[in-house]
């Protein structure tokens, strides 16, 4: 699951793709006339094409008929057949024992839960909701779970995306006409369960995690520079649950809209809620600094400086401007703590590769454009650095 913030030329400004910290029940909840007065419906243009909360969690009949009837025929060629809690946990992930389908981790778009099961595949967030999405086939309880695992980073073009995580547990029948009634819940997660070893969880329940959906769709809108539908959508996840972060989400899209007088409004109103809440913080940082309010300013950064030794990409920025000033023993030293705190990203890795090089160390910067090309996504970035390595191999 995701969050994003966001940081371009020299600003820093956070969004949350899916900002899943600070979801706890005893986070005091805004009032919906306070919630009302920070939209502002007359900068945007009307967006039709919302799914509604229905639509996030429903499929369509010929699946559920396909799903029940699969299981019917399980029962009843099995001897002892497994509690249909226990038999959809299995079904979703074929890894389990008597898993029949293979819906996998994609890191995608956000999507309702009759498009991840078309596609069979989905984010964290996108299976969730398919996963519940199957459950009320079944009439089977859930819970969901807020993970506080260690924050991923990702970035794509001004935004820095950190990604989060949920899951679920569905949980047994409270009475069934069957022996084999199950009395555990069972955890439904697409995460390697050692990753999750140790980590803090907080217990959601189904209005937050639709806020989340939305607030993830708003910010994927965002990055795509479709400010209206970004809107559309965290409203949409603000009028159907109290997810604080999303309130960042609306101060940004107020900000790249050009309107930062109630960007700050919201930007405050949401610390009121959290008020040591860094992504918010740097957020109005920006704000105040680009106004010249340089007193506020300095106090916000204060609370900032600790925490921005937390993000890869500041030891990243440092090195490109080292390496950029032809200061490569520095540079060296900036990517690698880069690395050390995100040893996933791929931009980390080229920046060695060429820093290695200029330095006259050739095996070392080929053996890192080796480890960028292997974690890069994209074409383009796939195609740089295959010619860069093909030029180094050349040499």
């Amino acid at each position: 699951m995701i969050q994003l913030r966001t940081i371009s030329s020299g600003m820093i400004c956070s969004l949350l793709l899916l900002l899943l910290w600070g979801c706890s029940s005893t986070v005091p909840k805004p009032s919906d006339n306070e919630l009302d007065a920070l939209f502002d419906d007359s900068l945007f243009k009307p967006v039709t094409n919302i799914p509604s909360v229905e639509d996030i969690f429903s499929l369509p009949s010929s699946v559920a008929l396909d799903v029940k009837r699969t299981y019917d025929r399980y029962a009843i060629s099995t001897k002892n057949p497994l509690a249909v809690h226990e038999w959809l946990a299995s079904y979703i992930n074929a890894n389990q024992e008597g898993g029949q389908s293979d819906f996998r981790y994609q890191d995608n778009l956000t999507q309702t839960a009759s498009e991840t099961y078309a596609q069979r595949a989905g984010n964290c967030m996108s299976l969730v909701v398919m996963t519940s999405a199957l459950a009320d086939i079944f009439n089977i309880g859930t819970e969901f779970q807020d993970i506080a695992i260690e924050p991923v980073w990702d970035k794509q073009g001004d935004f820095y995306l950190i990604n989060g995580h949920v899951n679920l547990r569905l949980l047994p029948a409270q009475s069934m006409h069957t022996v084999y009634v199950s009395t555990h819940a069972i955890l439904v997660d697409f995460m390697p369960e050692r990753a999750l070893r140790g980590v803090d969880k907080v217990q959601i329940n189904r209005q937050t995690l639709t806020a989340m959906f939305y607030n993830n769709m708003a910010a994927e809108s965002l990055v795509e520079g479709d400010l209206d539908r970004a809107y559309a959508l965290v409203k949409a996840g603000l009028k159907s649950g109290h997810f604080i972060p999303a309130l960042n989400t609306l101060a940004v899209i107020y900000r790249h809209k050009g309107d930062e007088k109630r960007a700050e409004l919201v930007y405050r109103y949401a610390l009121k809620f959290d008020p040591d809440d860094m992504t918010t913080l740097f957020n109005l940082a920006v704000i105040l600094g680009n106004q010249g309010r340089l007193e506020e300013w300095a106090q916000i950064h204060k609370k900032l400086e600790l925490a921005r030794i937390r993000n890869p990409y500041y030891y990243y920025n440092m090195g490109e401007q080292a390496y950029d000033e032809h200061q490569y023993r520095e540079a060296l030293a900036w990517y690698q703590r880069a690395v050390d705190k995100a040893d996933y990203r791929h931009e980390f890795f080229f920046g060695l590769s060429r820093t290695y090089w200029a330095l006259g160390d050739e095996k070392r910067a080929k053996q890192n454009m080796e480890k960028a090309l292997a974690l890069s996504r994209e074409a383009a970035d796939q195609h740089r650095y295959q010619a860069k390595l093909q030029a180094m191999r050349q040499h």
